[in-house]
């Protein structure tokens, strides 16, 4: 896999600069899964002591997309990406190290094999799953993604 936790941290210090100043980073990615994390602190939180809903969703986006990317970028083809949707789901107030974990890079794969076999956009449903140091779920978000062939 070409793309790296330190390749796609970079990227985020340029390209989505808000996300990097809110304390997101990747921790990991392969093929199937990509791991994010955000610490919860003063710059990042709500009134009510909690990390802001907006942090927990860049981080929660940014480890569905950068599965897309990677796979994107394997394929060697010149496919777009973007968000049509999503929805979340908050548990539990988010203190302390957030970790969101995406597991559907199985997903993405077949997706993007489809597309380019086909030459049809497809849509994708990806989920990622926010827990805090204790292992309790602080939220669950979900990103359907659109890809379809660049002309």
């Amino acid at each position: 896999m070409a793309l790296s936790p330190s390749k796609l941290n970079t990227f985020l210090f340029f390209k989505l600069p808000s996300a990097f100043w809110c304390g997101v980073r990747v921790q990991s990615i392969n093929d199937s899964v990509c791991i994010t994390k955000v610490t919860h602190k003063w710059f990042n939180q709500n009134p009510f002591k909690s990390m802001y809903f907006a942090v927990q969703a860049m981080a929660a986006e940014l480890s569905t997309g950068a599965l897309v990317v990677a796979q994107i970028q394997e394929s060697k083809k010149n496919i777009s990406m973007l968000v049509a949707n999503n929805k979340a789901t908050f548990t539990k107030k988010a203190t302390g190290k957030i970790v969101f974990t995406c597991n559907d890079g199985a997903l993405t794969k077949e997706a993007i094999r489809k597309t380019i076999e086909t030459g049809e956009g497809q849509t994708m449903w990806m989920q990622s799953i926010g827990t805090d140091s204790k292992g309790d779920q602080v939220s669950v978000f979900d990103f359907e993604w659109t890809i379809k062939l660049k002309s």
